[in-house]
């Protein structure tokens, strides 16, 4: 039997959060943030297996690309939330 990984984030603000601060995310990408700083919003899980791996010497060195505002268009990714 496969087992669900859970994803917990506590932007509340995203359009894939959910109740118990769950990603609903069907894919995510988690970069440093130098990288995720100099890419456009488009460069996200989908393109993951493209994308070299990048380097951080702590966690307050890394970022979330996977994140869309509730108004905004979550269709600039590719990614989807799940239901």
């Amino acid at each position: 039997m496969e087992q669900k990984q859970h994803i917990h984030c506590l932007v509340a603000t995203c359009h894939y959060w959910d109740q118990g601060n769950m990603c609903q995310a069907n894919e995510i990408v988690v970069t440093s943030d130098s990288f995720g700083a100099s890419q456009p919003d488009e460069v996200d899980a989908k393109r993951a297996k493209a994308l070299s791996p990048t380097p951080a010497d702590s966690c307050m060195e890394t970022c979330c690309k996977t994140f869309v505002t509730k108004q905004g268009d979550p269709k600039v990714d590719g990614v989807q939330k799940m239901t």
